[in-house]
């Protein structure tokens, strides 16, 4: 897990990381995140003089960012856990503001990343898995029941992967980080190789390691196209450890996206600027958010 001390501008003041722990239980990790938060607050009275004066988590999985509840992190085993409230708790009453991982990472990507200038963009990181974070004009939309964006639930090949959704060839089966290392290491002979080991080969000229590539391109591509139909944005910024590998992914990528597309506006295709801090960006942006919020009211 990570935390910062961030700005009212933005600016990264201060960053930490500590281990999830996932093993030791869900209650465990909820008390772990307190006891980070608590110590993130005394460094900020420490080294600025003042303790934060608001707290913003995110949080996968299912989210009530509105009662302050994380309602459902399978990876995590949480269920209904009312973090505001324990946060808020633990850090003296400050206000706290709760959001869903890539979402609040979509929310810094827009403001202060690689879609400040846009009024309409898709952030999409590939990851473990693949979601999406819809910017409108400076803010993120949750869809009406805080489901908007699954982008990697959308079937791109109905004869594909079982997914743990429920549905056959999701394109996070497919297209996402853990996808292409699963099938890189199938076809490489090697069960510890990885999507990074895959990008390495396809740079060389690996035949392989090109076919499992281009599948992988492929079916992002469809995703994608799918999702600017529906959304036309006005750029699209792809992040997760699977842009790390650079041209070497957006290359093809644009290609194939650019050949899908008929009437549709192609949107500008563009890494991710914040890399793994946007979550701890967007984090304290959704806490200042919620001071200005309360400012106003």
């Amino acid at each position: 897990m990570k935390a910062a001390l961030v700005g009212a501008d933005g600016t990264l003041l201060h960053e930490a990381r500590r281990a999830t722990g996932r093993d030791r239980g869900a209650e465990a990790v909820v008390e772990t995140i307190l006891g980070f938060a608590a110590d993130l607050y005394a460094h900020g009275e420490e080294h600025f003089g003042e303790g934060a004066v608001a707290a913003g988590v995110a949080v996968p999985g299912i989210v009530d960012a509105e009662r302050g509840i994380a309602v459902y992190a399978a990876n995590l085993g949480w269920r209904d856990v009312p973090l505001r409230k324990l946060l808020g708790g633990r850090l003296g009453g400050v206000p706290v503001a709760l959001g869903h991982d890539v979402r609040t990472g979509g929310l810094a990507e827009g403001r202060i990343g690689a879609g400040r200038d846009a009024d309409r963009f898709l952030f999409v990181p590939l990851g473990t898995g693949i979601a999406g974070a819809i910017g409108i004009a400076g803010t993120i939309e949750a869809g009406a029941h805080g489901y908007a964006g699954e982008i990697g639930h959308v079937v791109v090949r109905p004869d594909g992967p079982d997914c743990g959704c429920g549905q056959r060839g999701c394109l996070e089966t497919l297209a996402s980080a853990s996808a292409v290392s699963r099938a890189w290491a199938a076809a490489s002979g090697d069960p510890d190789a990885d999507a990074a080991d895959c990008a390495k080969a396809v740079a060389s000229g690996d035949p392989a390691a090109l076919r499992v590539w281009e599948d992988a391109v492929d079916a992002l591509a469809a995703g994608l196209v799918t999702a600017l139909t529906l959304l036309d944005p006005r750029t699209l910024i792809i992040g997760g450890g699977l842009a790390e590998a650079g041209e070497t992914l957006f290359t093809p990528l644009r290609a194939a996206v650019e050949e899908r597309v008929t009437f549709q506006k192609l949107p500008h295709i563009v890494p991710a600027a914040l890399g793994d801090t946007a979550g701890c960006l967007g984090a304290g942006l959704l806490a200042w958010d919620l001071l200005s919020t309360e400012v106003s009211a």
